[in-house]
Formats: structure tokens, C-alpha cells, sequence
């Protein structure tokens, strides 16, 4: 039998109770529990996305992108089972809710682990960078939210840097596909309504982190399977994997794990600092990942990659001053000379370039 969670710490249904993992963070500052989120964020993620690098960097494993998303969904079930029978969870959001959720978290998952064989590492985690400013429609939308003008001002940064790493990507790398596009397309959409519609449901209903996890993608494990055993790719993955356990099972065990516990600080993140803020620090990680991803996986490099990674971060960066006090006071003049700054920092590194050919 389970623990009693609750009667561990009783007072857990109180309203605005906030969850770290296993750790009661009700009583924490607002700024203690997003520097912990975002701390564990990074950790879990990085983990994450080179687990997730990895196992597509086996040969043959294009096409089975689905297939690890069915793993992945199973694996998170079991998880979310175990913890919420652990803290004696009991479902509060209503089914319709979920049914919606699942769809939006297996297209989020599904087509991003399936754009990974026709795109670049890089080039997929700079392209989701893309989403805050569907996440700033959605919360104008589904939530009534206003934003400030540095808030869209960041975001188009974040969308020009997105395009010009996406043309590099296109004029020198071999796995580059309009395939792989589409695909991430679809994921960028799912995951900027999601945020907005976890957060609305969670603060709505005060429901757990263990909840959305344990309901979200149990239902989206049903639906994935169903597809795959009506297409027949389910039992194409399986003869697959089946001579590679380590380099699927195994790697796809420990990918879920980060994954898993990545997504808990990221429901925690949503939870108190709201949809776009997880999104602003979910973007800053991929920043590191992208660098990481060059260092450990061989790909081609071109300097318009650094170039167009400089105008995301001018993009984060305007973000975060947006959230400060008095962050939307940031003036339209102050913005062009940070762009004039970089435009002549790269006219100098250029310069130097062509003296030392």
C-alpha cells in the first residue's frame, strides 16, 4: 500500500499549496521558487535533450520518432501512477479537460521527437524559441491577459532569430527538411496553447503537478497506441528496437526520467510565475543546449548561427526586463542601440575574419 501523503502534510489541499518534486515550497519567497524551478529546469533538460540527441543519432532511427514518443508516454505514466499513489492524489480537473490536454501534450511531444529525423538538433530547439509569442496570443485569448510592448518587441527578436538560423540551416545542413519544418511547426502551436490552458486549469481547480502529468499522458499514451496499431508502425518499432535495447530502451528509460522531472519544475514554474515567464526560462536552457549539442554531436557551423543566436537572446533578454519593475519603461531608442552594438561587433569579428584568410 501507498503512503498517505496527505496526512503526511496535511495541510497539501490548502489553496495555493505549491509542490517542488517532494518539497512544500508554499512558504517560500516568490523568488526562492523561481530561481529552484529554473535551477532544476536547466539540470533536468540539458540531460534531456542530449539523451534525446543521442538515440537519434542511431543509424536507422529516423522513422521510429513516433515510437519513442509511445515509450516515453508509457514511462511517464508508470511514473505518474507511482507518485500519485505516493501522495495520495486524487483527480480534481474534470476528463473533458484532460481529453483536450492529452491531444495538445502528444502533439507537442509526438512531433517533436519526430522532427529530430529531418532537422538538426539546433535547429529544432531554436525553431520552439519561436513560441512566446503564440504563448502571448494565447494568454491574451484564453486568459484575458495584457502584455507590454517589450513583451511583443522580445518576441519578434526571438522570430528574426529564428529565421536566420533557420536559413543557415537550410543552405548547410545535410538533414535539413521541409518535413522536419512542418513538423516542429505543429509542436511550436500545441506547446504555446498548452502552457496557457495547464495554467488556467491548475489555478482554476488547484490541481497538482502529479495530476496533469499522471492524466495528460496516460490518455495520450491511449491515443498514440491506437494510431500506431491501426497504421502499423507499432509493430515496425518493436522488431526495431528489439536489436538495439540499450541504444532504445535503456537510453529512452533515463531520457524519460529527465524528461519527467523536468516537466515537474516546469508545471511548478507555470504555476507561480505563469505560462509566459516558464516559457522565458525554458528558452534561456535551450541556449545552452544548442551550444552543448555542437560541442558533443559533429555538425556543420557557420558564423550566421552565432549571429542569429544573438538576436535570441537580445530577444530574452528584453523579456526579463519586461518583468522588472518598471521593465516596460525600457525605450525604443535604448532597443536600437543594443542592435546597433551587436551590428558592429559583427562588422569587427567579420573584418578580422577576412584579414587573417
Amino acid at each position: 500500500m501507498g503512503m498517505d501523503y496527505n496526512k503526511l502534510y496535511p495541510d497539501d489541499d490548502r489553496e495555493g499549496a505549491v509542490k517542488l518534486l517532494c518539497f512544500d515550497m508554499t512558504k517560500a519567497s516568490e523568488k526562492t521558487r523561481f530561481v529552484w524551478c529554473s535551477i532544476g529546469v536547466f539540470f533536468f533538460y540539458i540531460i534531456y535533450g542530449y539523451l534525446q540527441e543521442l538515440i537519434f543519432s542511431l543509424e536507422g532511427f529516423r522513422e521510429y520518432g513516433w515510437y519513442l514518443t509511445l515509450i516515453q508516454f508509457a514511462y511517464y505514466t508508470v511514473f505518474g501512477i507511482l507518485e500519485s499513489k505516493l501522495r495520495g492524489v486524487t483527480r480534481r480537473i474534470p476528463l473533458s479537460t484532460y481529453i483536450i490536454l492529452a491531444f495538445l501534450t502528444l502533439g507537442t511531444m509526438g512531433f517533436s521527437n519526430s522532427s529530430l529525423g529531418y532537422l538538426n538538433y539546433p535547429t529544432q530547439v531554436i525553431f520552439k524559441s519561436c513560441k512566446l509569442i503564440p504563448v502571448l496570443i494565447g494568454g491574451i485569448l484564453i486568459q484575458g491577459k495584457q502584455y507590454g510592448l517589450l513583451d511583443f518587441v522580445a518576441a519578434g527578436f526571438l522570430c528574426a532569430g529564428l529565421v536566420l538560423f533557420t536559413l543557415a540551416d537550410s543552405m548547410i545542413s545535410p538533414r535539413f527538411s521541409i518535413i522536419g519544418v512542418m513538423m516542429i511547426s505543429s509542436a511550436l502551436l500545441c506547446d504555446a496553447i498548452i502552457g496557457n490552458v495547464q495554467e488556467k486549469a491548475m489555478r482554476q481547480y488547484k490541481a497538482t503537478n502529479t495530476e496533469i502529468v499522471l492524466y495528460s499522458y496516460s490518455i495520450g499514451f491511449l491515443y498514440l497506441f491506437i494510431i500506431l496499431f491501426t497504421t502499423g508502425q507499432l509493430t515496425k518499432g518493436v522488431t526495431f528496437c528489439a536489436d538495439y535495447p540499450i541504444e532504445t530502451y535503456g537510453y529512452a528509460f533515463l531520457f524519460s526520467i529527465s524528461g519527467y522531472l523536468g516537466i515537474q519544475m516546469v508545471l511548478t514554474l507555470v504555476q507561480t510565475s505563469g505560462a509566459f515567464v516558464a516559457a522565458t526560462v525554458t528558452t534561456c536552457r535551450k541556449a545552452v543546449t544548442i551550444t552543448l549539442s555542437f560541442i558533443f554531436f559533429y555538425k556543420p557551423f557557420t558564423m550566421q548561427y552565432l549571429w542569429s543566436g544573438l538576436l535570441v537572446l537580445l530577444g530574452i533578454y528584453l523579456n526579463i526586463r519586461s518583468k522588472q519593475r518598471g521593465g516596460n519603461k525600457v525605450s525604443l531608442k535604448t532597443i536600437w542601440s543594443y542592435i546597433q552594438h551587436c551590428w558592429s561587433k559583427h562588422n569587427q569579428i567579420q573584418r578580422q575574419l577576412m584579414m587573417n584568410v
